[in-house]
């Protein structure tokens, strides 16, 4: 096999993750969404907002990323959605079967 100077590229497929919030984190959430208008004159959604919230915390929570060196974390794979294709293919099976008992 070839040998690359370029490594593999990580899987990059995002993965839609759905969240509740408490009332108070919402208004907060809506506030730090304006505070940023301000600051940048740009809006942006707080779904766009979120990820990189939630990626600057992890990068500065000093334990995560000490137990990440250490090897003591155990990360878990990312669970992916099913593609289009998987989602058809199981309607399509579920329609069938429903035809057949219709049927029967």
């Amino acid at each position: 096999m070839t040998e690359l100077k370029l490594a593999k590229l990580p899987d990059r497929t995002p993965i839609r993750i759905a969240i509740t919030v408490s009332p108070d984190l919402n208004r907060s959430l809506h506030a730090y969404a304006e505070l940023y208008r301000d600051a940048y004159g740009e809006s942006e959604s707080i779904a766009e907002l979120i990820p990189f919230m939630l990626e600057a915390f992890l990068k500065s929570d000093h334990g995560f990323g000490r137990a990440r060196k250490e090897g003591t974390l155990v990360e878990t794979p990312t669970a992916t959605t099913p593609s289009r294709r998987g989602r058809k293919r199981r309607r399509e099976a579920t329609d069938a079967q429903s035809i057949a008992s219709e049927g029967e």
